[in-house]
This record gives structure tokens, C-alpha cells and sequence, in this order.
């Protein structure tokens, strides 16, 4: 398999060179795209996703400065994971042609939104207006056959992927119901304040690779998301998590579900982002704050979030390719003019929008009175961490931990096995689109590769994509609650 990787490769450069020169491949990869030959060194008969995973395991290291205590909030539920086409089939609706909704209103304008997103193989999450309506899909999607019940919501999901180190105290507050408090980790600390009668349930509709539903064929596997949960969208938990710590004292904040409240409705989002932000501002300055984005729609919500509400008081965000091209789509960024990606996001792209994040909301300039210094990248095929220099260390280990969790995870396995995972990352690639950027290649037996514009510095690593996945769900959380485990802040007076 990854010999015919390998050649495709080479044949897409072939085409290169027929137009732009043909510059010479990269020492570093020549020796995995031999031709087998029984006199080649062992070296050179491993696979490239071999290669890549010992070298992984060799670069992840645990930072000289551990967190201790890690406070997550404020959206958790429970997830009904169940087959999308399945579910929709079972709800007595006919495959069509696909159109979003910010807003899903009707079972037709939720096949429509699975079909839109589908055939892109891309995630979405979306509210549902209709509470009775739901709650009948609900009981549905409970009956259908296999379906399966999870802990769901960002930051029940973050906590759940820290409480696995066993040194590491965490507390979750969030609308946590009877079901869902069964099923967290003994290791996490509930409040009182946070525990209700009624749990909040979430649809997850999945979908694997190739799938076909009508004329519409998945490219790879994903997942659809909606609920009516109007505790999780009105943010209801976040004063009780903001007067938690001061109990708790935290040396990291782990902040999810902002992107729920742009379903209330605009008048309520204006007013309760403002009561946000002035709970938010009142944890500790110099404990600093992980924002971890999830899918939106609104370009004004997205505006407020970025340009005068959130982003400029934490310190860190975690996002992932939709919701990276969406915010310079709102802020008027690099590349905003692309309507979507077309298959795996460009790496020079993703790392000018990642520097204008940085400059345009970020401290990168010195003067700046914005805390965030730090971005987490992560799409299917690599992922990127890009950090203000002077505030972060341990960051190869920290992008190359979020990676490895991604293909385990997603394989349900405990560690990365080699023959149930492909690379899909590019071989080679630029620092920047826009501008004049260096030419980069992937090196399997290091396969961090770093860069520098300005004052940030870039880590990337390729992703081992899971061929055959068991559950998408919870990846994008996985992936930041490793990357947050394995970085270190270098002066918590930074921030």
C-alpha cells in the first residue's frame, strides 16, 4: 500500500516537473520509494507508517513542567452514536440532493444538512429548533439497532482523555445529568452546582468512507451532530465553573461550547457572550486558558468571538480545518475567498491563516494586549501547532502526541498499528502560500518539520489515518487534550 503511495507520489512530482523544473527528491525519502529488491537494507522494506510511528514514540516526551490540576467546562451530554443513513432510512426519508442549514428546523432540513456535509466528508454540528421533533429522533436513534451511548461534549469529552493520567486532578463542570455522571471517570471532580435531574442528549450520525446513500458517496468517514440542548446552548454552567476555581485553583483552564449558543438566536448570543466574558475575565491572569472552537455558521457570532469578546482573553485555541477557513472567512483573513477546501487543506494556506491569528488577535507583536500565543491545527491528514516564540515549550512532543491519539483513537486500538493506518500527508510542501514561502518535505524518520515566520514558530507532523475507523467522534478533543498534556508554559507571568 504504501509503495503505491509512494508512486503516486512521485508520478504527481513527474507532473511537476513538466512544468516548473523537476527539483531532486529529498535525500530522506528516496530510501522508503526503493523498489524492493531482497538486497536492500531492512531499513528500506519498512513501511513509511512504520517508520513514522516508532519515531513518534521516540520524540513524545512529557515536559519538565507538569500540569497539575486542569479545570474543563462548561458543554457535556450524552451522545447517541448511531449509522446516519441508517437513522434517516429508519425516519422513513428518501435520499435527495444536499443543502445546509444553520439552523435545522423540520427532519427535511436534517436530511438535506447530512447530505450537504456527506458528501464532503466533513463533520458539522447543528442545533435543532423543534424540541418535540427531537426528542422523537431521539427515541429513534435510542432504538435503532446498534446504536450506542457515550460521554459526549467537548469538555466532558477533554476531561474524560486528561482524567487517563493518573496524576493529573480534573475538574469538569457542565450540565451533568444522572447517565452521564454514571459514566465519567471516578478521577473527575463534579461540582454540585453542575449536577441536574435531566440529562442533554446528542445525535451522532456517522458515516464511513465510501459510504452510499442515493448518489450521494462519502470520501471519508465522518459525522453529523445535532441536538435541542438548551443548557449546553445558553451556557448555563459557566458561572458555576468560573466560581469553581477559585476552590480548585487550577493551573490550566479548559474552556468549550461557546459554539452552541449562535443556535439561541442573536439576541440572546449578544447578551450572554457579554456575561461570557465578563465571568471569563474574572479567572486568575496568570492562569491560562485553552479555547477549544467547534463547528458555527454566523459570521457576526464569529466576528464578536474573535475581534472585541474571547479570543483576545485566552491564551490558547484548538481548531480544525473547517473552523480555521470559517474564521478568516468572518475576520476578512488569508483566503477567505475559497468556499471550501478542496480535499487536504493546503499547508501553506492553513500556515497563513495560523500567522495572521496570531497577528491580528494574538500577541505576536510585543505591544499587543491579547494573551493568545498559541494555536492547535489539526486536520485528517497532518496537523500544525503554531506558537508566539517565548511562551511554549515541548511543542514537537505536543503536535506528534495529538497525532499519534488521533490514529489509535480512531482505530479503537492502544497503540498505532502500522497496518491499519495510511499517510496521507503531503511529501512536500511550502511555509506560505501568499507570500514567497520555503519549499519543506517530510522526513518519516523525523517527521516534526518546523519553520519560522516572524515570531512564531510552526510544528507540523503528518497524521496515520485510520483506514478502517470505528468511531470519529471526539477526535478533535482527544487531539487537544494530548496536545495540552505533552506543552509546556515557560512563565505562567506571561500570562
Amino acid at each position: 500500500m504504501w509503495r503505491k503511495a509512494s508512486a503516486a507520489a512521485l508520478l504527481a512530482l513527474a507532473v511537476g516537473c513538466l512544468y516548473h523544473g523537476c527539483p531532486e527528491l529529498p535525500e530522506q525519502l528516496l530510501q522508503y520509494i526503493s523498489p524492493a529488491d531482497p538486497r536492500s537494507s531492512p531499513q528500506s522494506q519498512r513501511r513509511l507508517e512504520q517508520v513514522i510511528s516508532d519515531a513518534w514514540d521516540s520524540l513524545i516526551t512529557l515536559p519538565a513542567r507538569r500540569w497539575s490540576r486542569v479545570a474543563v467546562g462548561v458543554n457535556a451530554c450524552v451522545d447517541v452514536v448511531v449509522s446516519g443513513v441508517g437513522l434517516l432510512q429508519a425516519l422513513a426519508l428518501d435520499p435527495g440532493s444536499g443543502l445546509d442549514h444553520e439552523v435545522l428546523h423540520s427532519k427535511e432540513d436534517l436530511r438535506e444538512a447530512f447530505v450537504h456535509y456527506m458528501e464532503r466528508g466533513a463533520a458539522a454540528e447543528r442545533f435543532f429548533s423543534d424540541k418535540e421533533v427531537f426528542r422523537r429522533i431521539a427515541r429513534a436513534a435510542a432504538e435503532y439497532p446498534g446504536a450506542k451511548l457515550y460521554v459526549g461534549g467537548n469538555a466532558a469529552l477533554i476531561g474524560q482523555k486528561l482524567a487517563t493520567y493518573p496524576d493529573l486532578m480534573v475538574l469538569l463542570c457542565g450540565p451533568v445529568g444522572p447517565k452521564l455522571h454514571e459514566m465519567l471517570d471516578e478521577q473527575i471532580v463534579v461540582p454540585p452546582g453542575s449536577l441536574q435531574e435531566m440529562d442533554e442528549y446528542h445525535l451522532i450520525l456517522e458515516y464511513k468512507a465510501g459510504e452510499q446513500w442515493g448518489l450521494t458517496r462519502a470520501p471519508q468517514a465522518n459525522r453529523f451532530i445535532f441536538s435541542h440542548d438548551v443548557s449546553n446552548g445558553e451556557m448555563s454552567s459557566l458561572e458555576t465553573f468560573v466560581a469553581s476555581l477559585e476552590e480548585f485553583r487550577p493551573d490550566l483552564v479548559v474552556l468549550s461550547g461557546l459554539h452552541m449558543m449562535e443556535g439561541q438566536g442573536r439576541k440572546l448570543w449578544e447578551e450572554r457572550l457579554k456575561e461570557a466574558v465578563a465571568a471569563i475575565s474574572d479567572i486568575r491572569k496568570d492562569t491560562p486558558i485553552h479555547l477549544e472552537l467547534a463547528s458555527m455558521t454566523d459570521r457576526d457570532y464569529m466576528n464578536s468571538l474573535m475581534q472585541e469578546q474571547v479570543m483576545p482573553i485566552v491564551s490558547s485555541i484548538g481548531l480544525n480545518e473547517q473552523e480555521l477557513l470559517f474564521l478568516s472567512q468572518a475576520g476578512g483573513g488569508p483566503h477567505a475567498e475559497l468556499a471550501a477546501w478542496k480535499g487536504v487543506p493546503d499547508v501553506g494556506q492553513v500556515s497563513d491563516i495560523l500567522l495572521w491569528i496570531l497577528e491580528s488577535h494574538g500577541r505576536s507583536d510585543p505591544s499587543s494586549e491579547a494573551d493568545l500565543t498559541r494555536v492547535h491545527f489539526h486536520t485528517l491528514a497532518y496537523h500544525v501547532l503554531a506558537t508566539v516564540d517565548g511562551y511554549w515549550a515541548n511543542q514537537a512532543a505536543a503536535v506528534t502526541a495529538g497525532a499519534r491519539v488521533a490514529s489509535s483513537q480512531a482505530c479503537g486500538t492502544r497503540a498505532v498499528d502500522a497496518a491499519k493506518v495510511e499517510l496521507k500527508a503531503p511529501l512536500r510542501f511550502h511555509s506560505s502560500h501568499s507570500e514567497s514561502g520555503a519549499a519543506l518535505s517530510l522526513d518519516p524518520a523525523a517527521p516534526v518539520t518546523v519553520w519560522r515566520r516572524g515570531n512564531v514558530t510552526f510544528h507540523m507532523t503528518p497524521v496515520l489515518v485510520c483506514k478502517q475507523p470505528l468511531r470519529t467522534v471526539g477526535l478533535g478533543d482527544a487531539i487537544s487534550a494530548e496536545g495540552l498534556v505533552y506543552s509546556e508554559l515557560k512563565s505562567q507571568e506571561s500570562f
